[in-house]
């Protein structure tokens, strides 16, 4: 690991005057929750048409069965690690202003983060395919499935982006405006490879913002929109940008 650079990384963030962090599933992997589309990731091992809209509206029992078993029965015992941690430190001190993640295993609101913008959605939120009553996942019991709605009995999904759903209007419209403010965006754990999501890093860019990208190995942002690239697992270089920023 380089340290004169993550040195450098955390003295442009200390400078910054609006920074965004930007996170993928890389961050939540020392948490126990595995990537989706890595050698050993969700994606290797789980058919992803059980997540496409369409067919959980067809047969949403068999799609609740591998939802509960690819994140219920996994993403529930998770709890932050370092890295979740340091952002969230970094917010309460101001050297961040906000996050914008992919994820959805709530792990940076449960680390304490408080500005967070979720663009896949949250597993811990369930909404009713026919009313749209929304409900938090302590009320579902998934003995039973699939949940079904206690206004209207309809069919309750996870509040999280299914294949061909829209991203949330509301959490796309907060991160573009975050990645048009933001002079420092720290990318996180992720490729940005997913559509609108890919095109943060670059908009920010376009803006003025100075990109830090923390990675385990280099992505197609590296070479064309990166300024610093800081190679190594999110949780050993947070842990280090934190002691630089005496966290």
């Amino acid at each position: 690991m380089d340290l004169k650079k993550i040195e450098k990384a955390a003295e442009i963030i200390r400078n910054a005057k609006y920074a965004v962090a930007f996170t993928g599933a890389g961050i939540s992997v020392d948490s126990g929750i595995p990537a989706f589309r890595d050698e050993n990731g969700i994606w290797n091992s789980h058919h992803p048409i059980y997540l496409e809209i369409d067919f959980f509206k067809k047969k949403p029992l068999q799609s609740w069965l591998k939802i509960k078993e690819i994140f219920y029965d996994n993403i529930d015992e998770a709890e932050p690690n370092i890295a979740h941690k340091v952002l969230a430190k970094m917010e309460k001190r101001s050297f961040i202003e906000s996050i914008i993640t992919q994820n959805i295993d709530n792990l940076h609101q449960k680390a304490g983060s408080k500005y967070v913008y979720e663009l896949h959605g949250n597993y811990k939120r369930l909404i009713c395919m026919e009313c749209s009553s929304e409900y938090d996942i302590s009320f579902a019991n998934l003995d039973f499935l699939p949940p079904t709605c206690y206004v209207c009995k309809g069919i309750l999904k996870p509040n999280i982006v299914f294949f061909n759903e829209p991203i949330p209007q509301f959490a796309k419209t907060r991160s573009f405006a975050e990645a048009k403010k933001a002079d420092v965006m720290l990318i996180i754990g992720t490729n940005a490879e997913v559509l609108p999501a890919a095109d943060l890093p670059v908009i920010a860019k376009e803006h003025g913002a100075k990109i830090i990208e923390i990675n385990i190995k280099e992505s197609h942002l590296t070479e064309s929109t990166s300024d610093v690239f800081l190679k190594g697992k999110a949780t050993d270089v947070l842990k280090i940008i934190g002691k630089y920023l005496y966290l």
